[in-house]
Formats: C-alpha cells, structure tokens, sequence
C-alpha cells in the first residue's frame, strides 16, 4: 500500500504567483484515496531568512520537521505531493541510505546554494542542500530531462560528479535505469518536477520550460525504474493550474504518474 502526504507549500518558489502550487496539491489531492493520504500543515506565514542565506527559511523548515515526523509514522513507501520542490528534502532524508540512488525529474537541476543563488529561493537550491548535509552522495543522484542551467549548477555539477541525462536520454526508459541500477543502488527514490514535461502537453506550471519530456515518455520512464528497483519513495511537485477547470485538464496525467509509481 502507498501512502500520500500533501503538502501544499509555497515558500520555496521564487515566483509571484507561489500561491497556484497551494491550488495544485489540493487540486491533486481531491484524486488520491481518501483513506490513504493525509496532509502537512504549512505556515500562513512567508517565514524569514534566519541568516541562513535562503528566504523563507523559517517557514521551510517548520514544513520539514512536520513531514519527516509525519514519515516517521509510516512503515509503507510514501508519495509527496507538493507545493515546491523544497518538499523533498524531508523525504529524501526519510529514506536516505547508501542503497538509494535519488533521480530528479526536473527542467532545472536546482544546484544552487546560498552563495549562487540570484533569487535567495529554496526551490533552485534543493538538490545542492541534500548533496552537502551528506543526505544523498553525488554518486547516486541521476538528473533526467534538465534543461536549463545556471552556470553555478554547470560547476557544481561538474565538480561533485553529478550524472545528467537530457531530454532524449532521459526519455529511453531501459537506458536511464540501467543508468540508475549503475549506481550501485538497491533501491530508487524519485522526485518529479512536473516542468520537466513538454508545456504543450501539461500546462499547469509557473514557468513553462520549452522542449520537454512528453508525459507518455515519464510515465514509461518511472515504470521502467520502479521494475528494475523497488521504489524507495517519491515526490510530485510544482503543479500550478491557473483555474480549477485547468487542473481538470492535467489530472490525467498526474494519475497516471501517480500509477506508475505504485507499479
């Protein structure tokens, strides 16, 4: 059985319009079992930066320690559902260990750190944090579908040793598990981005990043690595519908992101 955890945070998101991906994890909860999912209280409030170089950051961290105690409750795998990518941190510290590989479905690598980071936001920093708290080796994460980088994410990436796959790699399935099994890796973690798809295939992002995975290719991806590796856990973030009538229109795609992950 899997469980689901929603957690409809906004804070991580650089955007102005952070406040669609509380609509997207409410929009994506009214489809998940009712009996299966419960949901991670985010703070009304913005937070602030508690020097720590990341906005929001007192917020943020309230929302983690929520969720990893939450997790800590589990015994089954669990899907996340977001809000930003910031939701993944707990989660992948849930299950951190040296036989889980980390794959980030993602249009961007989010390898920034305080100290590169333009925006001071957490979403484009995610990644980089888990890789230095020692949470997840460089060794064992796999980028899949990223396409726009930062040139401080091009030398972090470079100098940690961390595997990309573009947008055609990423969409042959048996080719990234095979990369993902090179790992080492007994078991998979995967955190999905939705703006890794192709906008005119799922329009419910807040910032649409051209030339995409297309949601068949995703779907046939994520069943090929939970085949080969069982599924550690998961997170589904940055759903953002303008209206409730779009949400309507992406919620197919979703599920069945959803479905392939339950294998």
């Amino acid at each position: 059985m899997t469980a689901f955890l929603v957690v409809p945070q906004w804070q991580g998101s650089p955007s102005s319009r952070a406040m669609r991906l509380v609509d997207g994890a409410q929009a994506i909860r009214s489809d998940l079992p009712a009996s299966a999912t419960r949901e991670i209280d985010v703070p009304l409030e913005a937070g602030d930066e508690q020097g720590s170089g990341i906005a929001r950051y007192g917020s943020l961290e309230i929302v983690r320690e929520r969720l990893r105690t939450a997790l800590a409750s589990l015994d089954e795998p669990a899907i996340v559902i977001g809000g930003d990518c910031g939701v993944s941190v707990g989660a992948v510290e849930h299950v951190a260990s040296e036989d889980v590989a980390l794959v980030w479905f993602d249009a961007h690598p989010d390898l920034n750190t305080p100290s590169t980071s333009t925006s001071g936001a957490f979403g484009g920093m995610v990644l980089a944090s888990l890789i230095d708290s020692g949470a997840i080796d460089a060794s064992r994460v796999v980028l899949a579908g990223v396409r726009q980088w930062d040139s401080a994410e091009e030398d972090y990436a470079a100098e940690h040793g961390v595997t990309s796959l573009d947008v055609e790699a990423a969409s042959r399935a048996d080719g990234l598990a095979e990369v993902v099994a090179a790992t080492g890796a007994s078991r998979v973690y995967v955190h999905i981005d939705l703006d890794v798809l192709d906008p005119p295939e799922f329009g419910g992002l807040l910032e649409p990043i051209p030339f995409g995975m297309s949601p068949a290719a995703l779907v046939s991806a994520i069943r090929a690595l939970v085949e080969r590796l069982p599924l550690a856990g998961a997170s589904i973030c940055s759903f953002a519908p303008e209206t409730a009538e779009r949400a309507v229109d992406d919620a197919p795609t979703i599920l069945r992101l959803i479905g392939a992950l339950r294998g």
